[in-house]
């Protein structure tokens, strides 16, 4: 094997070419799981989730259905695909605070709580913050880096590096 050949396999640049692609299953998951919870908001009707906005306390709770819907869909399409994942991650990420102090807080950290077991099928209690923080964290990691392979993000910078001014 020529040296070129064993320097291009040796695992520091197998792992270095395949790093840029870490982001890949990441977007994958957050994208899914935000368009997971805002279809079924949707699907059950903004209003039965607005009902529950009102019942926690939540001022205006029909344009926060809305808005928290909306904010879920988008950011869902958006990370699945690669698109202004930076530009997404801030309303991503307040929407998931706000679930935080108002939802999950008094649950306290735990996202797993067996309560019982009935005819062989576990019985949960409400989850705790844990999902909400390890959202949190993948988003802040998808934000970080920048535009990767299979995204929109980076089609988009590479086209608008094509088209940059010369400097004289």
């Amino acid at each position: 094997m020529s040296t070129f050949t064993a320097e291009i396999l040796a695992p520091r640049n197998v792992q270095a070419r395949l790093a840029s692609y870490a982001a890949f299953p990441l977007r994958l998951i957050v994208g899914y799981g935000f368009l997971a919870h805002g279809f079924a908001k949707w699907l059950k009707g903004p209003e039965v989730f607005a009902e529950i906005l009102r019942a926690t306390g939540v001022p205006i709770p029909h344009f926060m259905a809305w808005l928290t819907i909306s904010t879920e869909i988008t950011a869902g399409i958006a990370f699945l695909i690669g698109a202004f994942v930076p530009l997404v991650s801030v309303p991503a990420i307040i929407l998931l605070a706000v679930a935080i102090f108002t939802v999950h807080l008094p649950y306290g950290f735990t996202s797993i709580k067996l309560l019982s077991v009935s005819n062989g099928r576990a019985q949960f209690g409400p989850p705790g913050f844990e999902c909400d923080l390890l959202y949190i964290g993948s988003i802040v990691a998808l934000a970080l880096m920048g535009p990767t392979p299979w995204s929109i993000d980076k089609y988009r910078s590479l086209d608008a590096s094509q088209h940059e001014p010369l400097n004289n």
